[in-house]
């Protein structure tokens, strides 16, 4: 799975629409193997970014999860740690 996409369930605060579009995005990136696509192609990628932002909208807003909400800070914390392990 792609590394810059991030896990966006059971935040507190919740993940916000701009959260989960980038997180689409980088979905349909990693799918359509491109960054930027052609002008001929353009269409085809935003409806899917679209597409793929509301399924994953819809799954974030309706999962229960018994869990107490995960803190971001100490999240990206941990995150940088594992980073730093990765790469020394």
């Amino acid at each position: 799975m792609c590394r810059n996409i991030k896990t966006l369930a059971n935040f507190e605060p919740p993940a916000t629409d701009d959260e989960i579009r980038a997180s689409a995005l980088q979905f349909v990136r990693k799918l359509s193997g491109t960054a930027k696509p052609s002008h001929v192609n353009e269409a085809a990628f935003n409806q899917a970014v679209d597409e793929v932002t509301a399924a994953a909208h819809k799954l974030v807003h309706s999962l229960t999860i018994n869990a107490p909400p995960r803190n971001r800070e100490v999240e990206m914390r941990k995150a940088h740690e594992r980073a730093v392990k990765r790469f020394a």
